[in-house]
């Protein structure tokens, strides 16, 4: 505790001195408050220095006051926060979790799912430890029935998000056969369908909804089937189905068809699907990113500028992509490009020895994945410096040999860092590299290479 203290004494003399804080500083110096007392000082500096509608500002302000037993504020940080993110509710779920208060941990959760956030394995540990803590509970407070579907619910998640779609389905046969699903576990089955490619098994979870369960699908369940449709590439078998839907598509399922349009550059289908998203959701600054980087992709500049302009005449803002990486239980954050780390030089240093030796075994770096009007000389070198990229190296510059690196991104990974990925893990351990791709994270296994990445509604 007495290094926490001294962070906090530091960060106290810093202020003194009269030198301003920039938002690494303020992320670490939250992660060594402890006390209630000094919660308010820190966040008052925040808003002094403008950094209080950064989301990883926000999302480090929760755990905080979590840490200091203020719950209660901590939600209100929660529900402030306008684009949560995987850090967002894991976070919240976890802090409801440790505080001894599972049935909020669990209703969280129940949000998570319907709103189709994927996760992760600290969200999942979260959700089972906060069902472990219910044993403690009065049957009355939760009837057994729906603890079962909540753990259920929670193994078929785990098991779909890291693309193992049968064994997903497996548990779900088990629970069927022993209690009645609902729309829950409905979601998380036709999800683990469409991370693993099963269309036919996706048409039988749904179509069996409402005739053996009278579970009426909800607009989530159509979002779902879309996605599955749209990742296998039939996309107007997925525009089909949503004309077909007895209510009005909401804005997932719209986005879902975009996602599926930018993975297979369907122009036609994307503006149809942008139009309904620029009425339903228009505050979201992700539609509008998607459709023009399309644009951008097949070299329709013009196109992509003007769904720029459109964004900023709206007054939407982009939310900036950042990619996490945790070592030795400290939080570290990228921006592409970035020079914060005191390990910079380092890192580019071996990130160029990194690229060559990728590249010689066959990663060609993918151009459309940069949407900027630049030489080609220029864009490979912004790809080469996205944020996924400098984690990873940083990961495997501070960390023994046989650790896991595990990465996250707010949002989705691009396709070229996909692919980078795919071949440091080859080069890292000299070619012997197996390969699984998970919803929600990259990791990297020195010797056993493991590679997944994780991001928002994140496809290979």
């Amino acid at each position: 505790m007495e290094h926490y203290e001294e962070g906090v004494s530091l960060f106290s003399q810093m202020l003194g001195e009269g030198i301003r804080p920039n938002r690494a500083v303020i992320l670490n110096v939250m992660a060594c408050v402890y006390r209630e007392n000094e919660v308010d000082d820190v966040c008052r500096v925040v808003i002094d220095n403008k950094l209080d509608f950064d989301r990883s500002v926000q999302n480090a302000a929760m755990v905080m006051y979590a840490r200091c037993g203020r719950i209660d504020i901590a939600r209100r940080f929660f529900d402030g926060i306008l684009e949560k993110d995987l850090v967002s509710w894991s976070s919240m779920i976890e802090a409801y979790a440790q505080a001894d208060l599972p049935l909020e941990a669990l209703e969280l959760f129940k949000q998570m799912i319907l709103q189709r956030i994927l996760l992760d394995f600290v969200t999942l540990l979260s959700v089972i430890r906060a069902c472990s803590n219910l044993a403690s509970f009065p049957a009355s407070t939760l009837h057994s029935w729906e603890r079962n579907t909540i753990l259920w619910s929670t193994l078929i998640s785990g098991y779909g998000i890291h693309g193992h779609g049968r064994e997903a389905l497996y548990l779900f046969d088990q629970m069927k056969a022993s209690i009645k699903p609902d729309h829950i576990a409905f979601l998380s089955a036709l999800s683990a369908c469409s991370h693993g490619g099963l269309i036919v098994k996706g048409w039988e979870c749904f179509n069996c909804m409402s005739r053996d369960f009278q579970v009426t699908p909800r607009s989530e369940h159509y979002a779902c089937m879309v996605d599955l449709l749209g990742r296998a590439g039939r996309l107007n078998e997925a525009r089909d189905f949503i004309e077909r839907m007895p209510t009005m598509p909401e804005a997932g399922v719209w986005g879902a068809l975009l996602g599926a349009c930018i993975i297979h550059l369907n122009v036609e289908l994307a503006e149809v699907a942008a139009k309904s998203l620029f009425e339903l959701d228009a505050d979201n600054s992700g539609r509008y990113v998607l459709l023009s980087n399309i644009y951008t992709s097949l070299g329709k500049r013009y196109d992509a500028d003007r769904v720029r302009a459109l964004m900023k005449r709206r007054g939407v803002r982009k939310t900036v992509g950042h990619t996490i990486i945790e070592i030795k239980n400290k939080i570290y954050t990228f921006v592409a490009g970035d020079q914060s780390n005191p390990q910079t030089n380092l890192i580019y240093l071996e990130l160029e020895k990194m690229i060559n030796r990728i590249r010689e075994v066959g990663y060609v770096p993918d151009l459309n994945f940069v949407l900027h009007d630049v030489e080609e000389e220029m864009k490979e070198k912004m790809l080469y410096v996205h944020s996924e990229k400098l984690a990873i190296v940083f990961g495997l510059l501070n960390t023994e040999p046989d650790c896991v690196i595990r990465i996250k991104k707010n949002l989705r990974v691009c396709g070229d860092c996909h692919t980078a990925t795919k071949f440091i893990s080859k080069v890292i351990q000299k070619g012997k590299s197996s390969l699984e791709m998970l919803i929600d994270s990259t990791i990297i296994r020195k010797e056993h290479a493991l590679v997944g990445i994780i991001g928002d509604d994140v496809t290979v």
